[in-house]
């Protein structure tokens, strides 16, 4: 029983770990991204400016819609962290292997319907615009990745080390929060970083139905036909969705078990 004991469970085998090479791009990306954001702003704010486009090119309207984004990008990443993560504890228990298929059939459709048919679904529904209009379909669009990761964690769990745990008394309460979700953390992790780029990316749409974000810009810039608007908007949003994609990955080897770094 103690050789039982000593196994450890911040090693799950298979799981993906942080090379050599993802730690150098760890240190590269921002500092590309950010030199890139901030030579476009440079080069868009230093033109010789219409009064139109100084409407929408200027200091505060860009820091106002930079942080909308972020804001609609952290509430679909706490809604799918608190649907995803219990939902796929939820299906991987045996007495609820059942609903399963269910949970990701539904979370199949909201990934793959278009995202903007699923603002205009909801707009329609409710008959109002706002945030949590925005919100509310980008977190169904963004949902698999968490859910699937998570399940496929927990599956992955060998059960010798299952066993092991309830032979030393643990409940399965505990060998679940000691045992299966620190060894899946590491998909978990994965899951959510793909489901940060997603989000980012689909809240350039939520502009729609009034939630905000860059994608005023790109919208603004395509309607009249104003190349420096759209390139600012264009380039904001994609340098937005790489320093979210730095920052998921910076969870992954912070958050990873030690063993995995």
């Amino acid at each position: 029983m103690s050789e039982v004991a000593e196994v450890r469970t911040d090693e799950p085998a298979g799981a993906p770990a942080t090379t050599p090479a993802e730690r150098v791009r760890l240190f590269i990306q921002p500092v590309l991204v950010l030199a890139v954001a901030a030579a476009v702003v440079f080069w868009a704010f230093n033109r010789d400016l219409t009064a139109t486009q100084r409407e929408n090119i200027n200091p505060g309207n860009v820091a106002t819609l930079i942080w909308q984004h972020l804001m609609i990008t952290a509430a679909v990443t706490a809604m799918v962290l608190l649907i995803g993560v219990p939902l796929g504890v939820l299906v991987t228990r045996p007495s609820a292997k059942a609903l399963r298929p269910l949970a990701i059939g539904i979370a199949n459709i909201g990934q793959a319907a278009p995202a903007i048919g699923l603002l205009v679904l909801l707009f329609l529904l409710t008959a109002t615009t706002g945030f949590w209009i925005g919100v509310l379909p980008i977190a169904l669009h963004s949902l698999l990745p968490v859910l699937s990761s998570t399940i496929l964690g927990i599956d992955q769990v060998d059960r010798p080390l299952l066993d092991a745990g309830l032979g030393l008394g643990m409940s399965r309460g505990a060998v679940l929060l000691r045992v299966e979700l620190p060894l899946a953390v590491p998909y978990i992790l994965a899951g959510l970083r793909t489901s940060l780029v997603l989000a980012v990316g689909t809240a350039t749409l939520s502009f729609l139905v009034n939630a905000g974000g860059l994608g005023i810009l790109i919208d603004t810039g395509y309607k009249l036909q104003d190349n420096v608007t759209l390139i600012l908007g264009s380039v904001l949003a994609v340098c937005l969705a790489l320093l979210v994609d730095w920052l998921g990955g910076l969870a992954e080897f912070f958050l990873n078990p030690k063993g995995l770094r």
